[in-house]
């Protein structure tokens, strides 16, 4: 029984990876492949209304910037922030410059994504967060620079805390486009 479960486990070892499908409309160039412990989490970019920040996401995504990075603050029926690859506490960044803000009238509802920033509207750098609930409150002050389209069942398993005592993290994220 042993050997029988052995070559079971093998053989799926070594079978090839099936390649998650897109959702229909999404443009592989500006989707993100955000992946946990407790699943894949893609994101929409939306180059649309934030181009700049779009572009940095996906640089830094290339750039393995975001790999085992934690989720920093998550904060129960507001929303998950990572992306502080430099501390992992929410202090850094990433040694590219601050963005210049792109306020837009996309409102932060459940599943947006969006940059945060310090007291200065032009510091976005290289966190995010992914709202758990609606947050007008936020509308026309942070910039939206995407959607989450598959995985909040993922996002809404997140350890919460600020921080959480044993933090989740960010294990790959990739462009769509870069999967082989």
């Amino acid at each position: 029984m042993t050997r029988v479960l052995a070559v079971v486990f093998a053989i799926m070892c070594a079978a090839p990876v099936v390649a998650e499908t897109l959702p229909p409309g999404l443009d592989p160039q500006n989707t993100l492949y955000l992946d946990t412990a407790h699943g894949r989490i893609i994101i929409k970019l939306r180059n649309d209304v934030a181009p700049l920040h779009a572009e940095r996401l996906k640089q830094l995504a290339r750039e393995h910037f975001y790999d085992n990075v934690p989720f920093h603050r998550v904060i129960d029926g507001f929303m998950a922030q990572t992306g502080d690859g430099q501390h992992g506490d929410g202090t850094g960044g990433s040694k590219h410059p601050d963005l210049k803000a792109e306020f837009s009238n996309v409102p932060f509802k459940r599943g947006i994504v969006g940059m945060a920033r310090t007291s200065n509207p032009n510091s976005a750098n290289s966190q995010f967060f992914i709202m758990f609930a609606d947050g007008s409150f936020l509308n026309g002050q942070y910039t939206v620079v995407g959607e989450v389209v598959r995985g909040m069942e993922a996002v809404d398993k997140l350890k919460r805390g600020e921080p959480p005592a044993n933090p989740d993290r960010i294990l790959h994220m990739q462009v769509a486009a870069d999967v082989k």
